[in-house]
């Protein structure tokens, strides 16, 4: 279907021809479909979306001939317009600042910020003073989160050595921190 023929089906739906609305939606919903799914990321929300959109274009149709855009470009504005608006809506209202003083600040204070930068240095030099298959296990297992399975099939060992290997390194760990 050419531009010109979707721009007849446009102005008709203006005038309510629920004939030219059904052609409409038969030529474009597949491709206003693909914007709001790209946009929202959920395919229920996105077919929400579409038939909102086509009652936005139902209800708006008459303001096309006002817009110098081409059919398809107006009708994929309508779906991108509407559904970034579905994702706004989403998002919690604003709160007042004067509602906000009470609220802390979960982030340490600079002296704690200070002592926990240190510390982190310290654990990093004790990692390096382990076999750096180990170190790389308890990076893995305490700060990836990776579970005992996954890491003992990454490194190619036994699960009951993975552990003998975190535990071990643990202590070994600890002994280099109380120095």
């Amino acid at each position: 279907m050419t531009p010109q023929d979707i721009t007849k089906l446009i102005v008709r739906v203006s005038m309510k021809d629920r004939a030219a609305f059904d052609a409409l939606y038969r030529e474009t919903s597949a491709k206003l479909f693909g914007v709001c799914l790209r946009i929202l990321r959920d395919r229920g929300e996105a077919e929400e979306a579409l038939q909102e959109v086509y009652v936005k274009i139902w209800t708006k149709a008459d303001r096309f001939a006002v817009s110098e855009l081409s059919p398809i470009s107006w009708l994929v504005a309508v779906a991108r317009n509407h559904s970034i608006d579905v994702i706004r809506a989403r998002r919690p209202a604003a709160v007042d600042i004067d509602q906000a003083v009470g609220v802390s600040d979960p982030s340490p204070d600079p002296e704690a910020a200070a002592a926990l930068t240190s510390e982190g240095a310290r654990v990093n030099t004790c990692l390096e003073e382990l076999e750096k298959d180990r170190a790389d296990a308890v990076r893995g297992a305490y700060l990836n989160g990776d579970s005992y399975a996954e890491l003992a099939g990454r490194f190619g060992v036994p699960l009951n050595t993975m552990r003998t290997w975190l535990r071990r390194s643990l202590m070994k760990l600890k002994e280099c921190l109380e120095r």
